[in-house]
Formats: C-alpha cells, sequence, structure tokens
C-alpha cells in the first residue's frame, strides 16, 4: 500500500490575513525582507480574476529512466502518487506540482482536477501542464500553468516521485504547508514563519497606499505621494485620524 504524509496547516488567521493582500504586495514585502524572489517564474493564472490564499501540498516529478519506472509498473491506480497528493487535499489547500517546466505531460485532467474540487481544493499551481481542458474549464477551478496538452501525466518523459516533500516549482522552493499566494500578478511562496510580518508590514504600506493613490487621482506630485514623502507624513495622518472617526460614527 502506498503511503504518503499530510502537511502541517498554518494557522487559520495567516491564511485569512493574506487574503486582504495581493501577490504583487507580498512579493514586494518579502523582497525587502531579505527574500528576494517569491515568485514562481512559469506557471500563469488561466481564469483570470481568481486569487487564492492556502497552504501548499507538493507533488515532485523526476525524469523517466526505464529501469526506474515503466508504465506496466505503474499499472495500479492506487500506486500513482498524483492521485495521492489530491488524497490530502483539505478545504482551502493549494496543490503545487514541480513538473520541470514539461510541456508534453498533463499532471491533472478532468476527472482529478473534478475531484480536487469536491474536496474543497482552493487552487492547482503546475510548473508544466494539465490536459482535458474544455472540462476543466467548466470547474472554474483556480489554476496557475505553463499551459495546456492532450497527453496524460506520465506519457512523455516524466514521472511523478514524491508527495509532501520539499520541491522547487517555477524556481522557488516550497515546503509542504508553506503558504501560496496567487493572482492574476503571479504566485507567491510566503514561509509560515515570515507571514506574521508579512501581514503587518504590507498592511502598513496598503493604508499609506490607499492615501496616496487618492492624491495621485488628484493630481498631486509623485514626489511627494509615492512612496510617501516624509513631509506629507502629517498630512497623511490628519487623513487617517479622520477616516478612523468617519468609521467610528458609520
Amino acid at each position: 500500500m502506498t503511503h504518503t504524509s499530510d502537511i502541517v496547516r498554518p494557522p487559520r488567521e495567516l491564511i485569512e490575513g493574506l487574503k486582504e493582500i495581493g501577490a504583487a504586495t507580498v512579493a514586494g514585502t518579502l523582497g525587502h525582507m531579505g527574500f528576494r524572489n517569491p515568485h514562481m517564474v512559469g506557471p500563469v493564472a488561466q481564469n483570470f480574476g481568481k486569487s487564492i490564499v492556502g497552504p501548499a501540498l507538493t507533488l515532485q516529478f523526476m525524469p523517466q529512466r526505464p529501469d526506474l519506472f515503466t508504465e506496466g509498473e505503474y499499472a495500479d491506480p492506487e500506486t500513482q502518487l498524483h492521485r495521492h497528493v489530491l488524497y490530502h487535499a483539505q478545504e482551502g489547500d493549494v496543490v503545487v506540482v514541480d513538473a520541470r517546466g514539461d510541456m508534453s505531460s498533463g499532471v491533472f485532467g478532468d476527472m482529478m482536477s473534478t475531484y480536487f474540487k469536491g474536496r474543497g481544493g482552493a487552487g492547482i499551481v503546475i510548473d508544466g501542464c494539465m490536459r482535458d481542458r474544455p472540462n476543466v474549464k467548466k470547474l472554474d477551478l483556480p489554476l496557475w500553468l505553463r499551459g495546456w496538452t492532450p497527453n496524460y501525466h506520465v506519457q512523455t518523459t516524466i514521472y511523478p516521485t514524491a508527495v509532501n516533500v520539499p520541491i522547487a516549482c517555477g524556481g522557488v522552493t516550497v515546503i509542504p504547508g508553506d503558504i501560496i499566494v496567487a493572482d492574476d500578478d503571479g504566485v507567491v511562496v510566503v514561509p509560515v514563519s515570515m507571514a506574521k510580518a508579512v501581514i503587518d508590514e504590507a498592511q502598513k504600506h496598503h493604508e499609506w497606499e490607499v492615501f496616496s493613490r487618492m492624491k495621485l487621482l488628484e493630481g498631486a506630485p509623485l514626489q511627494r505621494y509615492y512612496p510617501l514623502h516624509p513631509s506629507a507624513t502629517d498630512e497623511y495622518e490628519a487623513w487617517r485620524a479622520e477616516q478612523a472617526k468617519t468609521s467610528s460614527t458609520d
């Protein structure tokens, strides 16, 4: 019997806190904290307007070798590891797949995606491809991929080798249970240990950016309002106080 490990899921408040922040702000904040490139290069949004935040279930593919893998040995569906990563899916989870950028193997198709959605999965990120696009599209499941192919997952040159292990996806290391933030800008990995600081820092930027955006729409000087110049701090704080006063009386 095939056994694979589950993940340790991060506290719910971290997931909820990151939902208030877009991928671009998260990536920028992590960059200032020393995580220079948390963005996965390759997987792109397949259904624009979707955004997700959730813990990563991981699936690793490796190049096929005849002494390690033959499709005949893989005939029993219960030995297929791409199924086992989905067995761990809980509501809000994100499956992240290192498919080595392969453009000829469809990691998941219609039925696997339907099962994942039925389990409450939030979305799928693959450094590679999926198949069955016409039917998968009907699921309206948030996807970030390199592309699509009619081939199944072990038809060509790769095969799944491990579930819920550290992987590299789109040039970024992903540890099982890391928090994935994805929207139209792309996919960003947030280490759980950095998530609280990201939320705190991003919230500060979000507040002054709301103020600065308002001023820039009024034609105010870019030099004064982006980034917020120290000379505009008193004006910003007065605006914040007024906003808080208005909120308390609503």
